[in-house]
């Protein structure tokens, strides 16, 4: 079994409405994305997935995330980072059907969340 991970990172904005003060206004952050897919290589060419297949899907991903506000996306729900985990998830599960894990990074707070398939 082969574990193959591809990142990317995009900036946007948000607020949650609850919780700190801070969190209730209009802020921005820098988030880093891991997506890791799994599976068997083809035994004919030893690939899981061409990479640049992956980096077009996450491309498009990125260009509809980035320097965005996050409020606005539809489907996502309020913009934590575990909808965000489970919302990229959902994204690119239907091109890339490899796909396992999707790990989302706030580097400046030191916070992350991984989101699994079950």
């Amino acid at each position: 079994m082969i574990e193959l991970t591809q990142e990317f990172g995009f900036d946007a904005a948000h607020y949650l409405g609850v919780g700190a003060n801070e969190n209730r206004r209009l802020h921005g952050h820098s988030f880093y994305v891991e997506v890791t897919l799994r599976g068997e290589p083809d035994p004919r060419t030893g690939v899981l997935r061409e990479l640049d297949e992956i980096k077009t899907v996450l491309d498009a991903l990125r260009a509809e995330l980035d320097h965005r506000l996050l409020n606005e996306l539809e489907g996502l729900g309020t913009p934590t980072l575990e909808n965000l985990a489970r919302y990229i998830f959902e994204r690119v599960k239907p091109q890339l059907p490899e796909v396992v894990r999707v790990k989302i990074r706030r580097p400046s707070y030191g916070q992350s969340c991984v989101y699994e398939a079950s």
